[in-house]
């Protein structure tokens, strides 16, 4: 029999929720952490996370440890999985706590607000010499509690670290593949988001299948492009992390992202909005960091320009689409594959 190391799983939000039970389930000795002790207890007491991911009954073998430091104790692997805004503090909180050569893990997408940078750039500069990997791809955290089949994938520059990752994850009804390409699988899981609110916005006006077929094949134009200038592999983003989770992303109802399109798209304020969705919506933020490397490496991404422009409220759903819709004619591929377009 496989001995797993203890795997502590910091964030016990329907994420952090779905990938503990998963391990539970897997034989992984597992411990869920969560900010909120009272929550936290609740969550023990009914082997249910009530609030998301209500009617899931979770795995008796499940752990939970209230104390922070208890929870990374004797961990071989700690798993992330907060909003990206908290990514920073929560990196802080956990550097002091890490065993000597335990792995460091996340299952957060998004960037470092305010300053652009991806979350493995992070990593590296407060954990030098971790192993360090990123969980990632089309997965909606309830199926995955749900024992719904599956695929993620897991990229770290070290290629033992990614494959021992994936030995927790891998199960029955759901798949792990394996990368090395940090900076892709980040690029396509944050980016989206973004790309997630157009489709949404789309559907809110009812302006049909065509309408989200091309958002999400011109979309994904824009994330291969600006991936590649930043040096991501093209294959990274027409995998899992990149095409899969935008497919996902753009066409499922249980996306906040796509929630937060739709309600646009029926005229529903945004501050409105997100407190109807309840949850972080990663999009809000992301949207400026993606038009921030654009403007970089002068990129013209229209749709995700377009996005940033409505959740600020400098144009309007109808008025965005109508600056789509005028833009020149032009070949589908001017310059190319990756040439600005």
């Amino acid at each position: 029999m496989t001995q797993h190391p203890t795997l502590a799983v910091l964030g016990a939000g329907s994420w952090g929720t779905a990938l503990a039970a998963l391990t539970a389930r897997n034989g992984v000795p597992t411990r869920l952490w969560g900010r909120d002790p009272a929550a936290l207890a609740a969550i023990a007491a009914a082997r249910c996370n009530q609030r998301y991911l209500p009617g899931i009954e979770l795995p008796v073998t499940l752990g939970y440890e209230p104390d922070l430091a208890a929870a990374v104790r004797g961990a071989g692997v700690v798993l992330l999985v907060v909003p990206s805004h908290a990514f920073a503090t929560m990196l802080e909180e956990v550097a002091p706590l890490l065993d000597p050569g335990a792995t460091l893990a996340w299952a957060t997408k998004g960037f470092e607000p305010g300053t652009g940078r991806f979350l493995h750039e992070l990593v590296a500069q407060r954990l030098p010499g971790h192993p360090a990997a990123v969980i990632t791809g089309p997965s909606f955290a309830r199926e995955v509690a749900a024992g719904l089949p599956s695929a993620v994938t897991v990229h770290s520059e070290d290629a033992a670290c990614a494959q021992r990752l994936a030995n927790l994850l891998h199960a029955p009804n759901l798949r792990a593949y394996t990368g090395g390409d940090l900076l892709g699988a980040e690029l396509g899981g944050a980016m989206k988001n973004v790309l997630a609110v157009a489709t949404g916005i789309a559907d809110g006006m009812d302006l049909g299948l065509n309408a989200r077929a091309g958002l999400i094949t011109r979309g994904m134009n824009e994330m291969l492009r600006l991936g590649v200038a930043l040096g991501a592999r093209p294959e990274t983003l027409i995998g899992l992390s990149g095409l899969g989770d935008l497919v996902l992303t753009c066409t499922g109802d249980l996306s906040r992202n796509r929630r937060l399109g739709l309600a646009l798209g029926k005229g529903i304020a945004i501050d409105e909005a997100v407190r109807q969705i309840g949850q972080v919506v990663e999009s809000v933020l992301t949207a400026d960091e993606v038009a921030r490397l654009a403007d970089q490496h002068a990129l013209d991404l229209p749709i995700s320009a377009g996005v940033r422009a409505v959740l600020h409220g400098e144009v309007t759903p109808a008025e965005g689409l109508k600056m789509l819709m005028a833009r020149e004619q032009k070949p589908e591929y001017p310059h190319g594959l990756f040439g600005n377009s």
